[in-house]
Order: structure tokens, then sequence, then C-alpha cells
């Protein structure tokens, strides 16, 4: 039967791989070229014909699977060089290839099953990604650990001036225009947002998160800071806030709130600001409208996360009552974001390795390329969505987000 495997995963690969060059080195040591010949190439041994049965059935979970474990390697290039030539044409004519459709299919009517994110799946769909052993994230993330797509105004940036303009940028659509204003932080991560709008802009800030490694590193960080007085950080969910805001921000969470839960979600952030307040979340998103998340990322990264539409969004967030006043499509962002994450950790490999294993870290390298190439080649974008209760509460021109953007960069600069 592995005969008649091999012939269906061919034809698979044929109608997927157009352009470049990518081929595979079978179990039995023979050799299959698919594509035009030209760039990007790419070349990959199946070591075993169980694996390749298996990325014959499903190749969508199978392919990180099988690097994880070995069951395939790539030949003379990088996991990142294989996944290059997959997704560059995979992400064109994967409705052609009959497994892959049928995969998406099935899984984008399963949704609302795998995105049923109540209050104690949440916590542990939490736990599996960001309870991970701490220094892991030191070991490739910004010195503030900044986990969300920075901001390249140029595209030259480093990943610390990246993430620092990220910030400014966010702050800016916030309009923290005085000192004292509240803000509430929804998904605060280590708290490098929390304690910049503190210590920058006088605001006093609220935190939430569900994961206990980094609440209990965001209140270190902030007692080292001495901004004790002016933030604090909660283990709590979303979804039992009972107090009103002036502005409340959410940096890459709603990836995790699930389809189900966006009306409630947005509900939330409404009944949590003030009559005069303004909200920004920010977010993974993609550009070719609803889908399903990768069978390989949801069930080896981000168990129960999903990447919207902006049409999955914006429904939701009309119903709730609040104003959508801005809208920002942040391109390639990501991409150059995880292109760095992704070099700082292949530098640390070694160290990451004796935190966790060689599994662990093919995984890894595994989830930072295919994340990259969403963006790069892929339908993955980033969005920013300014939302306020009321339709008068910010100007009638984006000119001030501009200014105090400018502002603080000049500022930061020491000029």
């Amino acid at each position: 039967m592995n005969w008649a495997f091999k012939k269906i995963l061919q034809r698979s690969l044929s109608i997927g791989i157009r352009t470049g060059k990518f081929t595979v080195i079978w179990p039995d040591d023979s050799s299959t070229s698919f594509g035009d010949g030209g760039e990007p190439q790419a070349s990959l041994q199946i070591r075993d014909w169980a694996t390749m049965r298996r990325l014959t059935l499903n190749p969508a979970l199978v392919l990180g699977e099988a690097y994880m474990d070995q069951g395939i390697v790539p030949v003379d290039c990088s996991i990142h060089d294989v996944l290059n030539v997959v997704m560059q044409n995979v992400n064109k004519y994967w409705h052609e290839v009959p497994v892959l459709h049928w995969h998406t299919v099935v899984h984008q009517a399963l949704r609302p099953i795998f995105q049923a994110n109540d209050a104690q799946r949440s916590r542990r769909n939490v736990a599996h990604h960001y309870d991970l052993n701490g220094r892991l994230y030191s070991l490739f993330l910004d010195r503030d650990r900044q986990y969300s797509c920075a901001y390249f105004p140029r595209g030259d940036e480093t990943l610390e001036a990246a993430q620092a303009a990220k910030k400014r940028h966010i702050a800016a659509k916030l309009k923290l225009d005085r000192p004292g204003l509240t803000v509430l932080d929804i998904g605060c991560g280590w708290g490098g947002m929390a304690m910049t709008l503190a210590r920058d802009y006088g605001a006093e800030v609220t935190g939430i998160t569900l994961s206990e490694e980094q609440l209990h590193e965001a209140r270190a960080r902030a007692t080292a800071e001495g901004l004790d007085d002016r933030v604090s950080f909660e283990l709590m969910d979303y979804r039992n806030l009972n107090q009103q805001f002036d502005r409340v921000v959410s940096v890459g969470m709603f990836e995790h709130v699930g389809i189900p839960n966006y009306g409630e979600f947005f509900n939330v952030i409404k009944r949590s600001l003030k009559p005069d307040g303004i909200a920004l979340v920010h977010s993974i998103g993609r550009l070719e409208g609803p889908s399903a998340t990768n069978q390989w990322i949801a069930k080896y990264i981000f168990p129960g996360g999903y990447s919207p539409a902006l049409s999955e969004v914006l429904g939701p967030v009309e119903k709730s009552g609040l104003i959508t006043t801005d809208i920002e499509i942040l391109r390639l962002h990501y991409a150059k974001t995880l292109a760095q994450w992704r070099f700082r950790f292949a530098a640390n490999r070694d160290a990451i390795t004796a935190l966790y294993d060689e599994r662990f870290c093919r995984m890894f390298e595994f989830y930072l390329s295919i994340s990259e190439l969403s963006f790069r080649v892929g339908d993955h974008m980033n969005f920013q969505i300014q939302l306020t209760r009321d339709l008068n509460t910010l100007p009638l021109s984006r000119d001030y987000m501009v200014e105090t953007e400018r502002e603080k960069a000049f500022a930061a600069s020491g000029d």
C-alpha cells in the first residue's frame, strides 16, 4: 500500500507546488521534484513510510509533527527554507489540493467547538504557552518582553526600537493627554505596556492576565522600577471585570478570545469604559476572509486560538454599541518581528535546549518560521481598532496621534 500513498502525496504536491523547486526524497531513496525549477528551492527527506502515510492523510498537522520527531529532515537547507517554498505555493493553491481543502472546511465548521474558550478552558490554554520557563522568552524577545507585533516606521529598526515604537504608536491612539487617567490592560503579558503607560504618560494602570508566570514577573518588575503606586496586576478573566476606566487597551490577547465570545468581549469593553473613554484593540488578523487555525499551531502552540478576518470582528463591535473611530492595518510588521525572534532563538539555541530538549527546540523553530511566513507570504496581518462610546470623544482628524507619537519619539531619542 505504500506505493498508493506515495502516488496520492505526489499528486497533492504536483497540484500544490507550482513555483520554485521542491524536492522530496522518499523512504526508498528515490526522489521527485515539484514546481517550475525556479526560486525558492528546498529539499526534504521523508525517512519512513509511516510518516509518508500520515503526511498524505493530514499534511497541515503532520508536517510539523514529523519535523519535531525527525520523521522528516531538511536536506542541505533549513526548515525555514522548506516552509518558504511550501507556503508560497500552498497559500495560493491550497483550495485545489483535496486533502487541504477538506481539512480546512471541516475545521472551519468546528470552530465553535474548538474556540469555546470559557474561563476554565482559557486559563488552561494560556498556561500551555505562557507559563513556560520565563527564561525562554528572555532569550529571544526584546528586553521589555513584548510578545506581540513590533512597529517598524522605517523598516530597519532594531527589535528594541521597534517594540518601543509600537508602544508609542498605541499610546498615541489612546490619547493619554493628561496624567492620572486610569487604564485597563487586558492580557498584560509581562507588564511592559502597563509600566510604559504609567512611567511615560502618568497613567494609573491595572493589568490583568491568566498566566501565573506572567503575573509574578510583572509584579516583580513593577516593584523593581518603583511603579507599585501606579501599576497593579491581577490574575483575572476579562469577563469578571466590574470597574470603569478612562482607557482600555488589549495587545495580542484578542487572538485567544474565540469567535463564540467576541460579543461578550466587546460588551465587557463597553461596560469597562467611562462614557468618554477610549479603547484600543491590537490583534493578529487575516486578509482573505474567515478560515480556520492551522491544526499544528492549534495543537502545539496556541490551543483555542484564532486570527480573525475583520469581517468577523466588526459585527460584534457594532452589536455592542461601541463606535469604531479608527482602523489601521499593519502589513509585514509582524514578519519583521518574527524574523528577529527567529534569529535570536537560533543564536541562543544551546541555552534553550538546556532548558527543555531538542524536540522542543524543533517545535519552536517550526512555530517561528511558519508564523513569520504567514505574514510574509500568507494572508496574515495585524489590525488596530480604536473604539469609543461617544461620537464626540475624539478630535475630528488623526493629527493628534501623529503629533503625540512624534513628540514622544523625539523625547526618547534624547535630541
